[in-house]
């Protein structure tokens, strides 16, 4: 059989299998926090993701890949020698593939633009040195492993702070949810779609000017407020005031916790009449901690945080929709990219640094993140959704919101970004508002490793892959 046509057969397949991985690694930013929140069922998280990414994918997916992932490497390295670049691209998907399929097994949220980053820069450097590295490239690349997380963990961290002082400390929740809406709506559909604008349709070459692009924003956001102050006025509410409210501040929670803890280690040193006034102060204290824990308990169980609570269901399965649809749009690039790059110099035999994507590239980039999604998916949207920190719907929302804002801010502003690290750090950042007992610091070391890990793995084993393809068809 002809090696070319083998070659051929290995880059579909490698590029569906690093699709797959992509849909089973990546797709749990968008659904990850949905599921954990209790807002979507994991079977519904797969159809909607499903649907959405397929269509972003497919549909505005990118027509034009540069045969270079990401201006990595020197293409002037193998103008004389253009199956090398075949042979590092097939080697690339292969090594991101697996590398992404290691991290989903692990539950690990990484990312694919840093996978196949990594693995572009391995084989570079592997044929041309590192003189043949564009390492300014690599320094944003890694850069965005600080900026992103911080970024949108600081964003999100003061939406949700907003959202309990606003609705959760009021003494009506169900009323002020219902004055809030409207607002959130609009910011919320604002920047929605700005992110469409500037990451999901950015292939489609709309050119918008960013003054252009807001005015667009905001038609959309008043059309939706006022919708849905519309429907928000048909929510019951309950007319009586409350005296007071049943939501504590983790601080007082925590902070009654060790208060108790340390009148308990003084009781045990103290003697005399020290020791009785101590014993009668702990037993207030005590008391003081149950009655408390009553107050967490009827806050989490109380009909009118339900109803908060479903009302902001829908705000993050919106939130939720436009990331997939977004993600699927942009981030299909990551395994049709090097798969482009490497048919057209099948195709021709020669490097051309730009080649033209057919549909049913797209159409298998999109279908390989679908099964994936459906088939792994649900280990890497248990670890942002339920390992990370407890999520409820407005936990879930405010994380959401705050990679989408960051997004907007990273695209006007030209920030190296990673979405997986967008949506990571966000959970922290609502993590972080309740308290730092509120993370599983545990679940946060092995994502910050595997993040560090993630570079040089990538770049290991695509110099592994390289050798053995350029050694078998060389």
């Amino acid at each position: 059989m002809n090696p070319e046509y083998i070659l051929f057969g290995l880059v579909i397949a490698f590029g569906f299998y690093m699709a797959w991985s992509i849909g089973a690694n990546d797709v749990a930013n968008a659904m990850g926090t949905s599921v954990g929140s209790g807002a979507l069922t994991m079977r519904r998280a797969v159809i909607f993701a499903a649907i959405l990414e397929f269509a972003g994918a497919f549909l505005v997916g990118t027509n034009v890949s540069n045969t270079v992932r990401k201006g990595i490497i020197n293409p002037d390295l193998f103008v004389s020698e253009p199956m090398l670049l075949a042979y590092g691209m097939i080697a690339s998907l292969l090594a991101a593939a697996v590398w992404l399929q290691l991290a989903s097994y692990k539950g690990w949220p990484v990312s694919t633009t840093h996978t196949i980053v990594g693995a572009i820069l391995g084989f570079g450097i592997a044929v041309g040195g590192l003189e043949a590295v564009y390492w300014n490239k690599v320094g944003s690349i890694v850069a965005s492993w600080f900026v992103s997380p911080l970024m949108s963990g600081t964003i999100s961290f003061f939406i949700f702070t907003l959202l309990r002082k606003k609705i959760f400390f009021s003494s009506n929740p169900v009323r002020a949810t219902k004055k809030l809406t409207p607002w959130l709506v609009f910011f919320v559909f604002s920047i929605l779609t700005l992110v469409m604008v500037f990451k999901g349709l950015k292939n489609l070459k709309l050119d918008l000017s960013f003054s252009h692009a807001l005015g667009l924003a905001g038609i959309v956001g008043i059309v939706a407020a006022l919708v849905s102050w519309k429907l928000v006025q048909r929510i019951h509410e309950d007319e009586k005031q409350e005296v007071e409210h049943h939501f504590q501040s983790p601080k007082v929670v925590n902070g009654i916790a060790k208060a108790k803890k340390h009148l308990e280690l003084v009781k045990e040193n103290a003697t005399g009449e020290t020791r009785y006034h101590i014993s009668r102060v702990l037993g207030e204290v005590s008391m003081l901690s149950n009655m408390v824990e009553v107050e967490v308990h009827d806050e989490k169980t109380s009909d009118k945080f339900k109803t908060v609570e479903k009302i902001f269901v829908y705000l993050q399965i919106l939130s939720a929709c436009f990331v997939a649809f977004a993600h699927g749009s942009n981030d299909v690039a990551n395994a049709i990219g090097p798969l482009a790059a490497a048919i057209g110099i099948l195709k021709t035999g020669a490097i051309t640094m730009k080649s033209a994507v057919p549909m049913w590239v797209l159409a298998l980039g999109g279908a390989g993140i679908v099964v994936g999604l459906a088939t792994w998916g649900w280990r890497v949207i248990e670890t942002i959704g339920k390992k990370i920190t407890e999520l409820t719907p407005t936990r879930g929302f405010s994380a959401e919101f705050g990679a989408a804002i960051t997004i907007v801010i990273a695209s006007k502003f030209g920030l190296p970004i990673s979405t997986t690290h967008t949506l990571v750090g966000g959970v922290l950042g609502v993590g972080m508002a309740r308290g730092i007992g509120a993370l599983n610091l545990s679940t946060v070391r092995d994502i910050a490793t595997s993040w560090l890990y993630t570079i040089p793995a990538g770049a290991l084993m695509a110099v592994i892959f390289f050798y053995i393809l350029r050694s078998i068809f060389g």
